[in-house]
């Protein structure tokens, strides 16, 4: 455990990041997962207000380096074609 007082406010600032971190990574995962069901669903309409969600959460966490912008520019597009896909 850290001794010395600006330790102590690097670990709680930390902390709260890492909390805030795994939020934003849980609430991305969920709206690509509603993606998903709905493409698997065949529901168009549904599919396109989710991916709409979830390209905002992704390219929010390309920007603050939570997963890397190439990634989450790939993951956008991929779910993008999905959603195109559905006849």
């Amino acid at each position: 455990m850290a001794n010395h007082v600006s330790a102590l406010k690097r670990a709680r600032q930390d902390q709260k990041k890492r909390f805030q971190n795994r939020a934003q990574k849980s609430a991305m995962r969920t709206a690509i997962k509603q993606v998903l069901a709905a493409v698997n669903a065949g529901d168009k309409e549904t599919a396109a207000t989710a991916l709409k969600k979830a390209t905002s959460l992704l390219d929010r966490a390309g920007r603050k380096s939570l997963i890397h912008p190439s990634q989450a520019s790939r993951r956008v597009s991929r779910l993008n074609a999905r959603v195109k896909a559905i006849a």
